[in-house]
């Protein structure tokens, strides 16, 4: 969030994000179409229709299940870390394809008889009290509408309004919604189809999900179970050989008090500095951005703040707290009780240790 950087605007990057996303959904569109007749035979004649309708319900669950998969992914590898950026951009393309899936369906099953196409969506199957029966298309239904919502509030003016807390509670709905696709597909056209390939894709993205979670949460609980205080409550950062030798310049290193929030220990050239690891824009993990033009940039946004104070560059005003350093012969210790946002703390110089 620097001097140029307007929350809500198509800058150069987001411009060759969005046609990269666009190329893509089009290539997919356009491939499963040709090749879907052959991918998923039926018993009775597969018509256009029937194909655009897979195509784009298909599309919308592989968009949503990569969505899903860039988070542990940045965790996991920083390379993926600019996937962040304009994630939401994919989440409302996701629910743009996922509202032209459901047209497609219920102008085709729905859309020729006497009732309304909604009313014969609903209540066309009354199976309720069955499982492999129950009305599928009433869980799809459930899931775009989390989806729609999830659109409508990406703005940041829903993130002000709603607080940071709701809104992120709202946008962790998005697992709700992948689950209730997963039953969307397996209680309907899995059932419908005997081709295998419904199930191992869907069992694929389940899987997939579950081992980048889990080796994302192992990966941040081995950090956490790192942590070493001295006398007086201290936390270890490392010694200055290593952090010399595995600290890139720009980068943090991430440290996790007992009970208390993460720290970002940056290292900007020579010096290191602490600050808390939640941005103060959409509580997005500062530690995993780097320093850009003399401020650690947030990887979800691009919001910036000063290492050595924690103050967004004017004309902002966001604030964020502050840590004190020190050393200890060869070893680098943060104090992890937080200083006000925006304090100045003087950066600790990084030298060699010796002997």
């Amino acid at each position: 969030m620097s001097a140029g950087f307007q929350a809500v605007q198509w800058n150069r990057h987001k411009r060759i994000y969005d046609l990269v996303l666009l190329l893509g959904i089009l290539l997919y569109l356009t491939s499963f179409s040709l090749l879907g007749p052959r991918l998923f035979p039926a018993d009775h004649p597969v018509t256009p229709e029937i194909i655009r309708t897979r195509a784009l319900g298909s599309c919308g669950l592989l968009m949503l299940t990569i969505i899903l998969a860039i988070g542990p992914l940045a965790r996991l590898d920083r390379r993926f870390l600019p996937l962040l950026y304009n994630r939401r951009h994919f989440g409302v393309a996701t629910c743009i394809v996922g509202l032209a899936h459901a047209w497609s369906a219920i102008d085709w099953y729905h859309g020729a008889g006497r009732l309304s196409p909604l009313v014969s969506l609903l209540f066309s199957n009354a199976n309720y009290d069955s499982f492999l029966g129950f009305p599928f298309e009433v869980l799809g239904l459930a899931a775009l509408t989390i989806l729609i919502v999830m659109a409508v509030t990406s703005h940041d003016f829903w993130l002000a309004f709603l607080t940071a807390p709701v809104w992120k509670a709202i946008h962790m709905s998005v697992y709700a919604a992948f689950g209730l696709l997963v039953l969307h597909v397996g209680l309907g056209v899995m059932q419908a189809e005997r081709s295998p390939i419904v199930p191992i894709l869907l069992g694929g993205a389940v899987l997939l999900l579950s081992i980048l979670h889990i080796a994302a949460a192992r990966r941040e609980r081995t950090k956490d179970e790192g942590v070493a205080l001295d006398a007086v409550g201290w936390l270890t950062v490392g010694t200055v050989d290593d952090l010399l030798a595995s600290l890139p310049d720009g980068r943090a290193r991430i440290v996790v008090p007992p009970g208390a929030e993460r720290i970002a220990v940056f290292r900007n050239g020579p010096t290191l500095s602490a600050i808390i690891n939640v941005c103060a824009h959409q509580n997005g993990p500062l530690g995993e951005g780097r320093i850009i033009d003399g401020c650690v940039t947030c990887p979800w946004h691009g919001f910036q703040f000063r290492p050595e104070d924690g103050c967004a560059p004017a004309p902002f005003t966001d604030k964020i707290a502050t840590y004190r350093l020190k050393r200890e012969g060869d070893r680098i210790l943060v104090d992890p009780r937080p200083l006000p946002p925006g304090t100045r703390v003087e950066p600790l110089v990084l030298g060699a240790s010796h002997g």
